[in-house]
């Protein structure tokens, strides 16, 4: 089942690849920014995390936790993952994935900017994954959540590279009412529907 705007999330207890648990709805956050990323060395997911990273003061400052999760062991996320300023969980078993909706597609990988978004992290870092846990066929998928839990915007990716960037989150944040009752749309934004 996708989660749209207005539902309510699951109470989940979530276990970083540190071991610290993340609960959610989190009563101490503002928001939470749910992030379904693909497997633990997939280039795009990382060029994408590069991205949060830089801008994690920005996202602090506008009072939102970021919670990424991947279709990985914990072990091999320790070997990507593991200097990101934010929390990331494993979910190999992609229990979460399915709880949350979270798709995958034989055509996730084959779109222009996944190509290119790949190349980027590849030329940046000068990494390559040897191990695609679960595949490389997974979508992501994004979730605002509030406090209480209720879930203001949601995306559900159609490709590798479909997801909201910082600038999309920030102006999400900014204005949660008109969000939820009309969320922005343009190349990177859509809404999930049940």
């Amino acid at each position: 089942m996708k989660f749209s705007p207005g539902d309510v999330v699951p109470a989940t207890i979530l276990e970083t690849i540190h071991g610290k648990h993340v609960q959610l709805p989190d009563a101490g956050s503002r928001w939470v920014h749910l992030q379904f990323r693909r497997f633990a060395g997939c280039p795009v997911c990382n060029f994408h995390l590069l991205t949060f990273a830089r801008r994690q003061d920005e996202l602090a400052a506008a009072g939102i936790r970021e919670v990424v999760l991947f279709h990985s062991s914990a072990q091999e996320m320790r070997k990507y993952q593991a200097q990101l300023p934010f929390d990331c969980v494993a979910d190999l078993a992609k229990t979460h994935y399915r709880r949350f909706g979270v798709e995958s597609s034989r055509l996730a990988f084959l779109h222009p900017r996944v190509f290119w978004s790949g190349l980027r992290w590849i030329l940046a870092t000068g990494r390559f994954y040897k191990k695609a846990e679960n595949g490389i066929t997974g979508l992501p998928a994004d979730l605002l959540i509030d406090a209480r839990g209720t879930v203001v915007a949601a995306k559900y990716g159609r490709h590798a590279d479909d997801h909201w960037d910082v600038d999309e989150l920030l102006a999400l944040v900014a204005n949660p009412a008109a969000s939820a009752d009309n969320p922005p749309r343009g190349p990177h934004m859509a809404t999930g529907s049940r």
